[in-house]
């Protein structure tokens, strides 16, 4: 890529069925991206004849349309799509996406301005728009993020490549972006979300919410945590007067490593914290419902359990105490930090 230039950029959109979300999905690229982007190319992963007698239909001179000879899953349609590419940087869409301005400008100034910025998303729907100026900004205005999601994403092309893009082990889709994620964060690159360019996701257009996607996403969640066992921590933090700026560097270090191995922070604090470090950084109060409530969560999910349970300065002894007891009755890890 030639650095004094603008980048050139090609759109993905990998499609089975959902005919009208896709077609709203390609309207509204050519839309709002049209003066941005070079090519948009479809994947049609062995869709059925209403959505391909749609595509083949579309007039967009951008369009390049694929139809695959039978269906391959998310991952490999990706991949195949991506390899046709030769773009500087790649937007991949999911096909129950609908764009509702031009956000490419933001995504590319933050890819622009952090050189190990491998992946960029828009924020999806309003899930943390109202939240969003608790979070550390990063060169560029993005929010840090440990746990990549694939619903829409701007990516360094030659990073993807590099990296075999998504894994084919995963099947039809779930969890190939956050094992993309894993080994992304392992080869020192960083991922993150612009909160202030949004979209609209219509989750579960193509595979709905039935068995099959319940069997699928079981499937491939064991698989992934099979290969990254730390991703399993959930750890509750329970501190005194205390704020992300001003821990200690070992502290914020040991809380920042867990987030990174794929884990989640719950931290909670006598008041609500003005800076979260990233988007797997929990905030609550400090306060005998919120551990209970915390302690009872994911019961059906081992991966949401709270495993560890760390006690930094400042804590109460009536709290000390409650801690104590579930950490004994739950056998939990738990950790006592003292004040530097």
């Amino acid at each position: 890529m030639n650095e004094t230039a603008a980048p050139i950029i090609d759109v993905v959109i990998p499609v089975y069925n959902a005919t009208e979300l896709t077609k709203r999905c390609i309207d509204s690229v050519v839309t709002y991206l049209g003066s941005s982007i070079r090519t948009v190319h479809i994947q049609d992963d062995a869709s059925g004849a209403e959505t391909r007698a749609m595509l083949d239909n579309l007039s967009y001179p951008q369009l390049h349309i694929y139809h695959a000879p039978e269906n391959q899953g998310y991952g490999k349609s990706v991949n195949e799509a991506v390899a046709r590419s030769n773009a500087d940087w790649v937007l991949v869409l999911n096909s129950d996406i609908e764009v509702l301005d031009n956000f490419l400008p933001l995504l590319c100034g933050a890819l622009a301005a952090d050189s190990k910025l491998a992946v960029i998303s828009p924020m999806e729907n309003d899930s943390q728009e109202t939240q969003a100026s608790r979070y550390v900004r990063q060169p560029g205005g993005y929010i840090s993020t440990y746990r990549f999601r694939g619903y829409a994403f701007l990516i360094r092309r030659a990073v993807f490549q590099t990296m075999g893009g998504f894994d084919a082990q995963f099947g039809r889709g779930y969890y190939e972006d956050t094992d993309l994620g894993r080994r992304l964060d392992q080869q020192g690159w960083r991922m993150g979300v612009h909160p202030d360019a949004a979209i609209r996701h219509e989750t579960g257009a193509s595979f709905g919410r039935g068995k099959a996607y319940r069997e699928l996403v079981q499937r491939n969640r064991s698989l992934y945590l099979s290969r990254y066992p730390l991703a399993r921590q959930n750890v509750l933090a329970v501190s005194g007067d205390a704020t992300w700026a001003g821990l200690s560097s070992r502290i914020a270090d040991s809380m920042e490593q867990v987030m990174r191995q794929g884990g989640r922070l719950h931290w909670l604090t006598p008041s609500p914290l003005p800076q979260l470090s990233c988007l797997q950084m929990r905030n609550g109060k400090a306060s005998f419902k919120t551990i209970v409530k915390l302690m009872l969560r994911g019961w059906s999910r081992e991966d949401k359990r709270i495993t560890a349970v760390w006690i930094l300065p400042g804590v109460p002894a009536g709290l000390r105490i409650l801690l104590a007891l579930f950490v004994q009755m739950y056998r939990l890890e738990m950790r006592e930090w003292q004040a530097d």
